[in-house]
Formats: C-alpha cells, structure tokens, sequence
C-alpha cells in the first residue's frame, strides 16, 4: 500500500486580524504543494481560525494523527513549525509518537536537519519562541476583554444567548453589539413565569414549551436554529442574570453573595440585565449592567434563584451502572441515549429495571417515554449475539474470508455510488448548461465520497486484522463470573451502539 505525503495547514485568529497574507490557508497550500512536487500523492489536512495551543480543539490535526497511527502517512509537512504546534510540551510527546511511526515532520520554513541535536536544538528553540508568544497574545486578548467588560455594557461576543440575537448600535460614541430581545424571548419568560411556581420542577417547564408549542428559534448567522433544550439548558436559562430587570433588590441579593459590582446602586434602574464574568473561576466573580433591557421582571428572578437555593443537588460519589448495556443503548425512534432506571414497590417487596429515552425530558424531544422492553431479556440476546457474533468473525477469518458486516455495507455503498455516476454520464451528452452543472457538481460530490468510503474500507480491513479474539471470548465463556463494569467494559470494545424499541427490536452496531 502506498503511503502518501500529510500537508498540514493552520490559520489563527489572530493570524486572520493581522492580515498576513502569507499565512493564510490558499497561500500555504500552494507553498506546501510547491515543495511536494504536484505530481506526489499527498492529502492536505487544513483548519482555519484555529490555535495552536493543543490539538483537542483540532479535528484536522487529530483526523491526521490517526491515519499517521494507521499507517497511511510517510510524513508531514508545514509551512513553518508553529502551524503544526505552539505547545512545547504536546509537540515533544506528538514528535516521539510519530518517530516510533517512522513518520518525519518537514518545515518549508526551518529546514533544521532534526536527526542532529543541533537540528533539534533550534528547532525547539523556535518552539519556546512560539509557545511564549502564544501565551503573551493570550494574556492581552485577556486584559483586552477584562478591560471592555468592565468599561462598557456592549456584549463580547460569543454565541449569542437565547431569547435574544446581537444588533451593532453606538451608545456614547463607542460603537459594539447590544443584545435585543428575539421571537424566542416569550419562550425564556414562560420558563420563569413556570418555575417560579413552588410547586413545579423543570420537566413541568419542559411540558409546557411543548403543550404550547413556544418558539424554540434563535439566529445563527442570516439563517435561524431550532434549539432542543433539556432540564440542564432550562437551569442554565433560569440562573443567568443576564435576563434580569435588574433593580435596588438584584444588587442587594448580589451584595449578599460576595459578587463584585463593577457599576454603582444607580445603574441597577429595573429595566437593564447585567452580564457576570470570570464566573467559571468561581474566585474572583464580577458582575456589569449591559445595555440590553432586560426579559424577566426582578421578583420573579429572585424567587427562581431562592428556589434553586433549597434545591441543591448533592454531589455523586461515584457512578453506579445499572447494566452492562449502559452508554450504549440508543432509542430507535429520536437516536437520544437510552437510560436504565430502578423502581421499588413496597407492596410487593420487589424491585425492578426499565429504560427512559433521554429524548423524552427534552424540547421537542421524542415522544416515547418508557421503551416497554424488558431490561434482562435485551441483556440476554445482547449477550447471546455477541457470542455469535464473534464466533463467526473468528470462523470467516479463518476462512481466509472478510467478515460481511460493515464492509459489504460498505461495499454496497460504493457500488450504489457507481451506478448512480454512471447513469449521470450517460446524461451528460444530452444535458443543457444548467442540468450539465448539475451533473458535474453531483458526479464531484459522489466522487468525493467514494474516496471517503474505499478510505474507510481500507482501515476497516486493517482493523479487522489486527482484531485479536482471544481477550474477548475468554470473558465472554465465563461470563457470569464477571462484574457489571467488566462486561460494560468488554462490551464497549465489541459493540459501537445498541438501537432499542418496542416496535424495531434490538439493532446491535458492531466495531467490526
């Protein structure tokens, strides 16, 4: 199988801000492709508007490393090494993995020979240099922010809250994005004018959005979302100052818990919310009234706040799986996690398993409640397939023959894809501009898609090899002897998800 060359390009956000032209996406390409040769086979792996502060929040780059792990790649190249990382520490760990790989990472502009300690001094000099540029252009992105916060009301940016959508306004001859009240704002209402009831709980919010079918929209660029709140959501709606008519009684209960109050008593008028900030360190929390009106009036936000006082949750102390099945079970209706409850009745002495739709205690969630399935008779044909399962696998391979579970479905997809392509061809001869565009961009779109598939194919085929059966059929014949933990975790090494209803069945997704 032939290797092919990993091209990988990164753009930040402030590399966008600073308008250098030879660091953007297009520019790096070329340059990258340039030093390859157009002829080479490579694939370029790009992300813009991203840090280099670690790979979690890079797909990209982590799509990149696991093909590196598969196999697939030769080497790397970047424009310059701080693309590839501005962490010391996480590009040393990166690096040691992909030479045990016997994948190199080249930079067009550093050419260090990195086999020499020389090399490899300079190189991670200039990653020093970059990392500590990192952290200084952090450190004034922050004061920046701080700064604004606390000087104006405008809002900062982010995604914008529900019930409200960003307008650009100048107020005082500055000029920023003030939150207006949406069509979803009669939604966030509601939510308090419910709960503020003593009597009810957030399902009983939930219920109500649904029974009266409120406006769940809110803006997403020109376009606009349906939002699916949970109980989670609704609390974190129903805790935010920010939609407050903050008045004298806001700043004294914000007095009373130790926030810091940037503006004084005077701005708290009734009619505005404010915005707190630094709430995630929990140390150093300060509070400032924006210049967005508020949705809720302040008695009803503080009697929503006194309530949530007196319904603390305590914390967990550990995680008690109910079945083995747990974190894999899927509703076949609305795909939400399926969940396995206890129930105890006094009368006769005896308690009993049932499954919840996840789905079911959300915003126009699923409409199936209890899946009417008895917990330990799924368990027991789960169990049963999995012996099967890999009973055959093991049989097929030693058949010298591909198991025929997710590679004939991918070898049917690929085989729809071309026959699709091929009648569109056939079209091609007879079609005007306007279906002749079509054609092309869906033949473009297939094309792009079968490679993704014989990619897919190819990994699965190299997965299926590796797969060694011993581990998992030793526990599997002396099942009853292991603890629930140690069948969830055997499970989970077979099984990718298990669909459940009443109507469908069971619908087991396996790895392999």
């Amino acid at each position: 199988m032939n290797k092919y060359i990993a091209i990988y390009v990164r753009r930040s956000v402030s590399d966008k801000e600073k308008g250098n032209n030879s660091l953007s996406i297009p520019a790096q390409i070329a340059d990258c492709i340039r030093f390859v040769g157009e002829e080479a086979f490579y694939k370029v792996y790009e992300e813009d508007g991203k840090s280099g502060k670690d790979i979690k929040h890079r797909p990209a780059f982590r799509q990149m490393f696991d093909d590196c792990k598969e196999g697939l790649v030769s080497k790397i190249v970047v424009k310059k090494y701080d693309r590839f990382s501005r962490n010391m520490r996480e590009y040393l760990n990166i690096t040691d993995e992909l030479d045990k790989l016997g994948v190199s990472v080249v930079s067009l502009c550093e050419p260090f020979n990195t086999d020499t300690k020389e090399g490899r001094m300079m190189r991670n000099n200039l990653l020093n240099f970059a990392e500590f540029e990192r952290e200084a252009i952090a450190a004034r992105v922050k004061d920046s922010y701080d700064t604004k916060a606390q000087e104006t009301g405008f809002y900062q940016g982010g995604v914008v809250y529900f019930g409200y959508q960003s307008s650009r306004q100048t107020i005082n001859g500055k000029t920023g994005s003030v939150l207006v009240p949406y069509d979803s704002a009669v939604t966030v209402r509601a939510m308090y004018d419910v709960y503020s009831d003593p009597e009810t709980s957030l399902r009983d919010v939930i219920m109500y959005i649904n029974e009266n079918h409120l406006p769940m929209e809110a803006p997403h660029g020109d376009s606009t979302v349906t939002r699916g709140f949970d109980a989670c959501n609704i609390a974190a709606v129903l805790k935010n100052p920010l939609y407050v008519r903050a008045d004298k009684n806001v700043y004294e209960y914000l007095m009373k818990n130790n926030y810091r109050i940037i503006d004084d008593v005077d701005a708290f008028d009734g009619k505005h919310g404010f915005f707190w900030h630094n709430y995630r360190s929990k140390t150093d929390i300060y509070v400032k009234v924006g210049y967005h009106e508020g949705i809720v009036d302040a008695d009803i936000w503080l009697t929503v706040q006194e309530k949530f006082s007196r319904h603390q949750i305590p914390i967990r102390k550990g995680k008690v799986l109910r079945s083995w099945l747990s974190g894999l079970l899927r509703c076949g209706h609305c795909d939400h996690a399926v969940k396995v409850y206890y129930t105890y009745n006094p009368k006769l002495g005896s308690s009993w398993r049932y499954f919840t739709c996840s789905g079911y205690n959300s915003v126009r969630g699923c409409k199936s409640f209890g899946i009417k399935m008895n917990v330990n008779k799924v368990e027991e044909l789960v169990y049963s397939d999995m012996k099967e399962h890999l009973e055959a696998f093991e049989i097929a391979r030693k058949a010298d023959k591909k198991p025929s579970t997710e590679i004939d479905k991918i070898h049917s997809e690929i085989l729809k894809i071309e026959a699709e392509t091929s009648k569109l061809m056939k079209k091609l001869a007879d079609a005007d501009e306007v279906l002749f565009g079509y054609i092309q961009e869906r033949v473009g779109k297939l094309h792009s898609t079968k490679n993704e598939l014989e990619k897919k194919l190819m990994l699965v085929d190299r997965r299926v090899k590796k797969i060694d059966t011993k581990p998992l059929l030793d526990p599997l014949n002396r099942w009853d002897t292991l603890t629930v933990e140690e069948k969830n975790n055997l499970a989970r090494m077979m099984i990718e998800k298990i669909y459940i209803s009443a109507e469908k069945g069971v619908d087991i997704h396996y790895y392999f």
